[in-house]
């Protein structure tokens, strides 16, 4: 079972983008334009290639620290590029115990998260895998910088991207040069108010064939400390 994961990147966004993320780097110059062009071709490749597989996909919803519910999906990538789920879970049972208005309460409390969750799985989408227009509009605006992986990993490298997708939010790619290919991503962003802050932690990882995909991914919703974990696994050929 994946583990529950609380308290995760549970910094405020204002507070995130304050904290001085890498030394200042020349917005548009030639080794940025670079390796932008890398991590372009590599998001290309791999969604290319991901669209010859199949795989499955355990999501873990948690509630200040308590889990919820657990979802179980076969996934494949959809003539437009994005996921297509089929649930692999039994239709759930409703439940009996208690008075009326005590289940009425129950209902809408779960109504509440439910939602709130579909909203954080809807937001990791826009964001993950990259997106070329995203990433070229950000290096057009000179919203890019460039800077070492922290420890200074051999071969990798960083992009601090502001406003990526929305004003204000953060959006960090860790790369490595050498094996073209995407490590991990952290996203600090939210649903629709500033205030109510979502951070993402991506973490990749290669299939035999090289292909480069996303093997974890935590979402914590900061203000309702609701926590989706995403763990994909048992990748095959279609």
């Amino acid at each position: 079972m994946l583990p529950v994961f609380k308290n995760t990147l549970l910094l405020p966004v204002a507070l995130l983008f304050a904290l001085p993320a890498i030394p200042p780097a020349q917005a548009q110059g030639p080794e940025l334009q670079e390796r932008v062009a890398e991590v372009k071709q590599a998001v290309a490749k791999n969604k290319q290639q991901l669209g010859q597989y199949m795989w499955d996909q355990l999501v873990i919803i948690s509630l200040k620290g308590e889990q919820k519910k657990q979802e179980h999906f076969q996934v494949r990538l959809g003539p437009d590029g994005k996921p297509q789920k089929t649930s692999l879970d039994p239709p759930e049972q409703p439940q009996e115990s208690g008075g009326r208005l005590k289940r009425h309460i129950v209902e809408k409390k779960k109504e509440e998260y439910k939602d709130y969750a579909e909203n954080m799985k809807s937001l990791v989408q826009l964001y993950v895998p990259p997106e070329r227009e995203l990433l070229d509009h950000a290096y057009e605006q000179g919203n890019i910088m460039i800077g070492p992986a922290p420890g200074g990993v051999p071969n990798e490298f960083r992009l601090v991207i502001k406003d990526y997708l929305k004003p204000g939010d953060s959006f960090t790619l860790f790369f490595d040069k050498a094996q073209k290919e995407l490590q991990r991503i952290e996203i600090a962003s939210y649903i629709d108010d500033p205030k109510d802050a979502v951070n993402l932690t991506v973490q990749f990882s290669r299939l035999p064939d090289g292909t480069n995909h996303v093997s974890n991914l935590i979402v914590d919703g900061v203000k309702k400390q609701l926590n989706v974990a995403i763990q994909n696994s048992n990748y095959r050929h279609l």
